[in-house]
C-alpha cells in the first residue's frame, strides 16, 4: 500500500510585535503604507492638505512604526514646539498616576490638597469640588469671568454646583497642576520627567508657564503609549486599569465627547469650549469612532485609534478650525485619512 499523502495547512503568519522607538537617538522603524493595503497616493494627498493649513509637523503611526512623517516652515524632527490644551491629556494621564502612587484620590474635596478657601465659594460649595471634576470640567465654577487663566480665588467664583455643569475652564484645569506639585512635591516639570518623560523617550519636553512643549515625535510617543493603555514595552507606567478606562469613557453625562482631560469621538453629541449648546453627532465623523484625541488651541491635535492601532499627531498654528479643541479640521483631515486607510 501507498502511504497517505497529507497536506499540512499552512503557518499562520506571526503577528507583527509592537514598536517601541530606542530612549535615546533618532532611530524609529517604519513602514511601507502599501504594506498595510493602504493607498500611498491618497495618504500624500493627506498630507499635502495639511500642508496648506498651517501644519508644520504631521505623523502617522501604526504598530508603533511611522507610516508617513513630513515637515513643513523649516521644522525638523527636532523642533520643539507648544501643544497648547493638548498638553490637557497629559495632565489627565499624571494625575492617573498619582492616584496609582497613593498621592491623591480624584474622589477627594479638592481642598484636601489646596487647602479650604482656594476659591472665593461659601465653604460647603468650595467642598462640593472634588479633583474628578476638575479632570471632567465639571467644577461649577464660573466661565465667564474676564480671565479664564487666572487661578486666584477671587477669579474662582460660583456659577453652579460641582458636577452639575460642563464648562471648558482653564484656570480649574491649571489647579490641577498646583495639585500634582503639592502632593509630589516637586515642581511639574521634575514630577513629569521622573514618571513620564524619561519613561518614554521625551528628553526635550517641558512646561512653561503651564503649556507643555515638545517635539512631533515626542507627542507621538505619548499617544503610542496611550495607545498601548500606559504601557511603554514591559514597564506599566499606569497600571490602574479602571482610572485608564475611565479616562477615555464619558467622565459625566452633560458632555458625552469628554473623558478626564481628553476628548471622545463617536458620541451622540458633544459640547464645545465656551458653548452651552449640546451639538447632535460626533466630534469628528469622518474618523473611526473609536478615536480619541488630545487637542490644543490652533489644531495642535493628537489622535489615537485602537481600532487602526494608529497614532496621528499634527502640531503647527491655526488651521482655520476657529475652535480651542474640536474644529473643522478634525473631520476635514480624517476624510482624507479614510481614502488612504480603507477603513
Amino acid at each position: 500500500d501507498r502511504p497517505v499523502q497529507t497536506t499540512l495547512p499552512p503557518t499562520p503568519p506571526v503577528a507583527e510585535t509592537y514598536y517601541y522607538p530606542p530612549l535615546q537617538g533618532n532611530t524609529w522603524e517604519t513602514k511601507m503604507p502599501a504594506a498595510l493595503g493602504w493607498n500611498e497616493a491618497k495618504l500624500k494627498e493627506a498630507f499635502d492638505f495639511a500642508g496648506t493649513k498651517n501644519s508644520f509637523g504631521l505623523i502617522v503611526l501604526q504598530n508603533g512604526r511611522i507610516v508617513k512623517e513630513q515637515y513643513w516652515n523649516n521644522w525638523t524632527t527636532a523642533t520643539r514646539y507648544n501643544i497648547a490644551s493638548a498638553g490637557k491629556s497629559v495632565i489627565g494621564f499624571l494625575t492617573g498616576i498619582a492616584q496609582q502612587d497613593g498621592l491623591i484620590d480624584i474622589n477627594q474635596p479638592s481642598a484636601t490638597y489646596l487647602g479650604t478657601g482656594w476659591t472665593s465659594l461659601p465653604a460647603d460649595r468650595e467642598q462640593l469640588i472634588k479633583v474628578k471634576h476638575h479632570l471632567s470640567m465639571t467644577t461649577g465654577l464660573d466661565d465667564g469671568v474676564t480671565d479664564l487663566n487666572c487661578t486666584d480665588p477671587s477669579c474662582l467664583k460660583y456659577k453652579a454646583d460641582a458636577g452639575t455643569r460642563w464648562a471648558y475652564h482653564n484656570a480649574a484645569y491649571f489647579k490641577l497642576h498646583d495639585m500634582l506639585t503639592l502632593v509630589s512635591r516637586q515642581t511639574l516639570n521634575a514630577y513629569s520627567k521622573a514618571k513620564l518623560f524619561d519613561k518614554i523617550g521625551l528628553p526635550n519636553a517641558f512646561w512653561f508657564d503651564r503649556v507643555l512643549y515638545c517635539t512631533t515625535r515626542e507627542a507621538a510617543r505619548f499617544g503610542s503609549l496611550i495607545l498601548r493603555k500606559g504601557k511603554w514595552e514591559n514597564n506599566a507606567l499606569l497600571s490602574d486599569s479602571n482610572y485608564f478606562a475611565a479616562m477615555i469613557q464619558p467622565s459625566q453625562t452633560l458632555n458625552n465627547s469628554y473623558g478626564y482631560l481628553w476628548w471622545l469621538n463617536g458620541k451622540q453629541n458633544f459640547l464645545l469650549p465656551s458653548l452651552q449648546f449640546v451639538f447632535n453627532g460626533s466630534l469628528a465623523p469622518a474618523a473611526p469612532a473609536d478615536m480619541y484625541m488630545a487637542l490644543g488651541k490652533d489644531d495642535k491635535k493628537i489622535y489615537v485609534v485602537p481600532s487602526l492601532n494608529a497614532v496621528v499627531v499634527r502640531l503647527g498654528d491655526d488651521a482655520g478650525g476657529l475652535m480651542a479643541g474640536p474644529s473643522a479640521f478634525d473631520t476635514e483631515l480624517w476624510a482624507k485619512l479614510k481614502l488612504a486607510m480603507k477603513y
